[in-house]
């Protein structure tokens, strides 16, 4: 096989070069770094590197990067078209939900804040967040930007907003939406969303139910249908396991008569649903549309990875979906087990408000982030400093998502448990 160089070809055609210089870009060992010829998806691994555990982006599984590579194809292509369709059907499966109304945008799981407050809000309506973290205060200044009345119910630092206060909010006040973060990536805390859903159901069965899922989507169990949620947001990035760019956003039915209802236009271009519910149902439907391009490579590594999320193919194609949650489940109590043993704190105030797809722990007395971070990346494993304003310098975060928890073969789960003895270990006699 003859495999041409790309800075070879360009330069050839350049007079400024002789022969000689050309014959300097010719060299065969030059020539072979360039080999772009593809391989099989059975062949493909991925090149050696750190291990990625910071609480997303994750990693990716082989097939997925794979997918990713899949050469440049028309978002129109007929074959592109039913890879869109079924990605709309199998988020549906991965929600628990029959009829809700997916879209999947290229943008990161902020767009979803968008797409809610643009679509579903109208300027001077009321919005209650529930506060958990970092992104409570990113949601309700989004929400505001676009017009919200906004009230944030804080908690403490670890904690959740307690149910009796979210009901009383709900009785005293009529809100338009509530919106709550299902995982706060900044703290690691787990709120119930199945007990807030029941809540408002009680309280104020008018308001619609609003969950960021971006940390939460495929690592924590959701049922959409049964909990009766209105809109659940995520990105690609972390428990759906597919590198960083889509936006993914359901939307129950009865959000989408409220959206279709407004007295107001929608207050956004992109996000506006006027523009993108035409495309999705277009593509589900096994017509192309056209709106704006869609990332068509992305688009085929999230279908790679929600085959394996719902089992319906590649090495993980005997993995369900309430296995993948057994699994989490599994993982974080290793980690979380392992870091008691090591005398770490977790931010989490309780157990049961503990994510299974994170952790979040402090650092012990005398140690900082420049004493165990950079420890840990020496030993190849990459986790995340802290977030969360009031406590960004005494913590850090690992995450534990997707393919390094499911994927029992890679051994994820003890190099971080092993690397985290040996660096604290280190941290703590370098202070000696």
């Amino acid at each position: 096989m003859i495999v041409i160089s790309i800075a070879s070809r360009v330069i050839a055609r350049s007079p400024l070069f002789a022969a000689s210089q050309l014959r300097l870009f010719a060299a065969p060992t030059l020539y072979q770094r360039r080999n772009f010829a593809m391989t099989t998806r059975d062949e493909f691994k991925q090149a050696p590197h750190k291990l990625l555990v910071i609480p997303g982006p994750i990693e990716v599984a082989d097939e997925v990067l794979f997918a990713n590579a899949h050469p440049s194809m028309s978002h129109v292509s007929p074959d592109f078209i039913p890879v869109f369709g079924d990605c709309i059907r199998m988020t549906r499966e991965v929600l628990f939900t029959k009829d809700a109304q997916p879209f999947l945008i290229s943008g990161s799981g902020t767009l979803g804040w968008d797409q809610v407050a643009a679509n579903l809000v109208e300027p001077g309506d009321k919005a209650l967040v529930l506060h958990s973290g970092y992104f409570g205060d990113s949601f309700a200044d989004c929400l505001q930007t676009y017009g919200a009345n906004v009230t944030q119910l804080k908690a403490a630092v670890g904690g959740t907003v307690a149910l009796d206060e979210v009901e009383k909010a709900l009785t005293g006040t009529k809100y338009k939406v509530l919106t709550f973060t299902h995982v706060d990536t900044s703290t690691g805390v787990l709120s119930n969303a199945k007990a807030i859903a029941q809540v408002v159901k009680k309280a104020s069965p008018e308001t619609l139910i609003v969950m960021d899922g971006v940390c939460s989507v495929a690592s924590e169990e959701i049922r959409f249908d049964d909990w009766g949620l209105d809109v659940v947001l995520t990105a690609s990035q972390k428990g759906l396991g597919t590198p960083p760019g889509l936006s993914i956003l359901v939307a129950s039915q009865r959000a989408i008569s409220v959206y279709q209802s407004r007295k107001t236009p929608v207050t956004s271009y992109y996000a506006s649903w006027n523009k993108w519910l035409p495309i999705m149902k277009a593509y589900e439907s096994g017509a192309a549309a056209y709106f704006a391009t869609p990332p068509v490579n992305l688009v085929y590594a999230f279908h790679a990875s929600l085959k394996l999320i719902t089992a319906k193919g590649g090495k993980e194609g005997g993995v369900s979906i309430e296995e993948r949650f057994k699994l989490h489940k599994e993982a974080s109590r290793r980690i979380k087990d392992a870091a008691k043993e090591l005398g770490l704190k977790p931010v989490a105030l309780k157990d049961e408000e503990a994510a299974n797809g994170m952790t979040a722990l402090y650092f012990p007395d005398g140690i900082g982030a420049g004493d165990l971070l950079p420890r840990l990346g020496k030993r190849d494993i990459v986790v995340a400093g802290g977030l969360h304003s009031a406590i960004k310098d005494k913590y850090f975060r690992i995450g534990h998502m997707g393919v390094t928890v499911v994927d029992k073969q890679r051994g994820d789960i003890d190099r971080i448990v092993e690397a985290l003895k040996e660096s604290l270990a280190e941290a703590k006699a370098s202070k000696q």
